[in-house]
């Protein structure tokens, strides 16, 4: 794909991002967290496999912005009490890991990282999924 293409295609990406996070309900911003975290991860993933440095540099920093600014900066402590400061906890040790494969080059704390995150995307889309029928049976 010529450079002009990618750019074209990384606007219309950009724009649908962009609308996607106007139009989104608090769950779905985090659920948009958790995919653009895995995305990342899968980017310096496949970098790390064809030996791209600089891309796998750029996609794991991508992941540590996403959780610490995303992720970890949405949860409220006072509110949640412990569960959040689990969380917090997690999240912490999700950045480490990511930086640990960033200076080792070893994709096994991309691998556990991506299943952590799974793990948790998942029980909040079940989440998500539970409060719908809760909140459209009050309108």
């Amino acid at each position: 794909m010529s450079s002009a293409a990618r750019k074209a295609v990384d606007a219309y990406v950009q724009v649908g991002v962009e609308t996607g996070v106007a139009t989104a309900d608090p769950h779905k911003l985090i659920l948009m967290l958790f995919d653009g975290t895995l995305a990342a991860i899968a980017r310096a993933r496949l970098a790390m496999s064809r030996g791209e440095i600089s891309a796998k540099g750029v996609a794991i920093s991508k992941a540590i912005e996403i959780i610490d600014g995303g992720l970890k900066a949405s949860l409220d402590v006072a509110a949640g009490g412990v569960l959040a400061q689990r969380l917090a906890a997690l999240y912490d040790y999700m950045l480490n890991r990511l930086l640990v494969a960033n200076l080792r080059n070893d994709v096994s704390p991309l691998d556990e990282t991506t299943h952590l995150l799974n793990e948790l995307r998942a029980a909040w889309a079940q989440i998500g999924q539970a409060s719908t029928p809760a909140i459209e049976a009050g309108k």
